[in-house]
C-alpha cells in the first residue's frame, strides 16, 4: 500500500480561520451554476433572516479541502497527490455557511485501508465558527493508486 497507515487516527487543523467574504460565496455561486438571488445580494439573504449573502452547500469543500490538504502533503502520510483520485464526499450541515463567517476546521484520518495495490482513505472534516459550533462535517474518500495504476 502507497500510504502510512500509522496516520490512521491523527488529526489536522486549519493554521487561521477561513473568512467567508462576499466575493468569494459568488465567485462559488457563479462557478456552480448557483443563481439563488442570496448568494448575491444581501437583501435577499436578509430576507431570509441572515445576516448576509449564503453560500451554496457545496461551498463547505473549499474549507474541507484546506484543511485535508495538512494531511495530503504531510511528507509522513506517504501520499503521492499525483495518484490521489476522488472516491466520494458527503456534507452534513448543521447551518448555511454565510459571509462574514470565520470558520476553523479539523481533519480527521478515519481510516486508511488497502483495496489491491491501492490505498483507500477516509476523512472526516468538523467545520466550526468563531463560538466553536459546528457548521458543517464533510466526509470524503479518496483513492491512492498504487504503482503500476
Amino acid at each position: 500500500m502507497p500510504v502510512n497507515t500509522d496516520k490512521q487516527g491523527t488529526s489536522y487543523s486549519l493554521p487561521r480561520p477561513y473568512e467567508v467574504s462576499r466575493e468569494a460565496v459568488a465567485e462559488f455561486a457563479l462557478a456552480t451554476n448557483a443563481k439563488a438571488d442570496y448568494h448575491f445580494e444581501p437583501e435577499a439573504a436578509t430576507a431570509l433572516g441572515y445576516h448576509d449573502v449564503v453560500a451554496p452547500t457545496t461551498f463547505a469543500v473549499i474549507i474541507a479541502q484546506k484543511s485535508e490538504a495538512a494531511y495530503i502533503s504531510d511528507p509522513e502520510s506517504g501520499i503521492d497527490f499525483s495518484k490521489v483520485v476522488h472516491g466520494s464526499e458527503q456534507f452534513s450541515i448543521t447551518r448555511p455557511i454565510v459571509a462574514g463567517d470565520s470558520l476553523d476546521a479539523t481533519t480527521h484520518v478515519d481510516g486508511v485501508r488497502a483495496s489491491g495495490s491501492n490505498a483507500m482513505i477516509t476523512t472526516r472534516t468538523e467545520i466550526t465558527d468563531a463560538a466553536e459550533q459546528p457548521v458543517v462535517t464533510v466526509s470524503s474518500t479518496i483513492v491512492v493508486r498504487g504503482d503500476g495504476e
